[in-house]
């Protein structure tokens, strides 16, 4: 037992997520600044000119309707924008324009998967329609602005404080950036910062009735770096306590490079930002007919794909190893499960029952799952050349005999290729020479000369004294002898045929 396991740790998140929007929250400007040249994607309403007074960009509201579905929450029929003041560089109008009173999205919940099978329910206090500041970038004494980013439309998700573990942290971050972009919300490129989160944690004694003073660590773009932070906050915090020492509320950075929190500034209360209503924009009405047509063409969400496949019967950690990849889930979602109108038609073209079918499901599956993301071309998956047609086509071939699963998996990785395009993988493995032999007399020729090889005279012996592992030496050579074509199957059947 250590001193931390006298403690726990209290975290909520408020997420930062940029809406994929063409143009900005209130201007026409470019909303995509990635790898464009600093204050080129900047109107004179994001430059908070004199006069200037913004439009309030309607796609960013649909979009942020959609994200109130995915989040489980109501969607405000009045919401209205408020002006956050603080006095930074990168903030020419010297506040921002927010939500804090009457937010567009209401309460709702985030069911997170945990790593053993479980998940966490993490309530939504709220999510609210804001403007991004620009950006700042310090050079020793001086400063440069970048207001590329100033206008940026974002739903900035707001959880209450149900999160009680680092990895727990991390599975919500996890969860919410699935929601957001199979939703269509944001393009959730965390490099260029499309989501960001801010993880408050305190620390108390377990049991105690009061929460501990709480630290922020702000802007972090990783699910590795909400875990890791949130590790360091909780020793940190238990440290300082243990010492005697008082936690400040404040506002702390991650140094990704040395794994630890830094001090920036003490965190500022609500009134310390002067909100006030913004006159120069209308409240967003929106009536409930509105609200049910925008959600009707949701996307397919996680929690759908999940009840799916359940019948695969796959892990949660296999699962969701699909479902951090779109263009595999994408692809999946036509394979598994089949819609009823076509189920009759392809599983005749594929000559399996829906058992058989299941069965060939599940190896696609584990040929993804078990492939590491580098090898997996979502461009070629995009593009339809690794299809469903040619991956069931292969995946009979295993269950057929006509194919190891050594050689199988060999094939599906050659169907990123180009140079398979317009092949069938029964084609590629006659031109690669990887059908295997199930002619029972050409194996059982095999058979007898390796049985009566010398060399496999123990394991012949081992496997009579009932050694019954010895079998695997003379399988390795009767496909070394057939250059692996011979079934294995097969070659295993014959053989204790021969030693009784």
């Amino acid at each position: 037992m250590s001193v931390y396991d006298d403690y726990e740790m209290t975290i909520g998140v408020e997420c930062h997520v940029q809406l994929a929007t063409k143009t900005k929250l209130f201007s026409r400007a470019d909303n995509d600044a990635r790898d464009k040249d600093p204050n080129t994607c900047v109107s004179i309403i994001d430059y908070g000119l004199p006069g200037m007074l913004p439009v309030l960009n309607r796609e960013a509201v649909r979009l942020a309707v959609k994200a109130g579905k995915a989040l489980n929450a109501d969607v405000a029929n009045v919401s209205r924008f408020d002006r956050k003041h603080y006095f930074y560089p990168d903030l020419p109008k010297g506040y921002q324009t927010t939500q804090m009173y009457q937010p567009i999205i209401l309460a709702g919940h985030v069911d997170a998967p945990l790593e053993d099978g479980s998940t966490v329910r993490v309530r939504i206090h709220h999510a609210h329609l804001e403007e991004d500041a620009g950006k700042l970038t310090h050079f020793g004494e001086y400063s440069l602005v970048d207001l590329n980013r100033a206008g940026t439309p974002l739903i900035e998700i707001v959880s209450e404080p149900d999160i009680h573990s680092a990895a727990a942290a991390r599975a919500y971050a996890t969860e919410l950036y699935r929601l957001m972009t199979y939703a269509g919300v944001t393009h959730g490129d965390l490099y260029h910062g499309n989501m960001r989160f801010d993880v408050n944690i305190s620390v108390a004694k377990k049991g105690a009735t009061e929460l501990g003073k709480r630290a922020e660590v702000k802007n972090l773009n990783s699910f590795r770096s909400v875990e890791r932070a949130a590790e360091y906050e909780f020793k940190r915090q238990i440290d300082l306590l243990e010492r005697g020492e008082k936690v400040v509320q404040e506002t702390r950075g991650w140094n990704d490079d040395k794994q630890v929190t830094t001090s920036q500034r003490s965190k500022e209360d609500a009134q310390d930002y002067r909100y006030m209503p913004d006159a120069d924009i209308p409240p967003i009405v929106l009536s409930d007919e509105e609200i049910t047509e925008i959600q009707a063409n949701m996307p397919k969400l996680p929690h759908e794909y999940r009840q799916d496949w359940q019948p695969l019967g796959f892990d949660a950690s296999t699962i969701n190893t699909i479902l951090n990849n779109h263009s595999v889930t994408r692809l999946f979602d036509a394979l598994y499960p089949l819609p009823e109108h076509i189920k009759s038609e392809v599983l005749s073209d594929i000559g399996a029952d829906e058992a058989g079918y299941k069965g060939l499901a599940r190896k696609i599956f584990n040929w993804f799952t078990s492939t590491p993301d580098d090898q997996i071309d979502n461009a070629k998956i995009d593009m339809g050349l690794v299809g469903p047609q040619r991956l069931l086509e292969l995946a009979k071939l295993v269950a057929d005999n006509k194919l190891s699963s050594t050689s199988a998996k060999q094939i599906f990785l050659y169907l990123f290729d180009e140079d398979s395009k317009g092949k069938t993988p029964e084609r590629i493995a006659q031109e690669q020479n990887l059908l295997q032999v199930s002619d029972e007399g050409a194996i059982a020729a095999i058979v007898d000369a390796v049985l009566s090889d010398p060399a496999s005279h123990k394991a012949v012996e081992d496997i009579r004294s009932g050694n019954d592992k010895a079998i695997g030496y003379l399988v390795g050579q009767i496909m070394k002898q057939s250059k692996g074509q011979a079934n294995p199957g097969l070659a295993q059947k014959l053989i204790r045929e021969r030693l009784g």
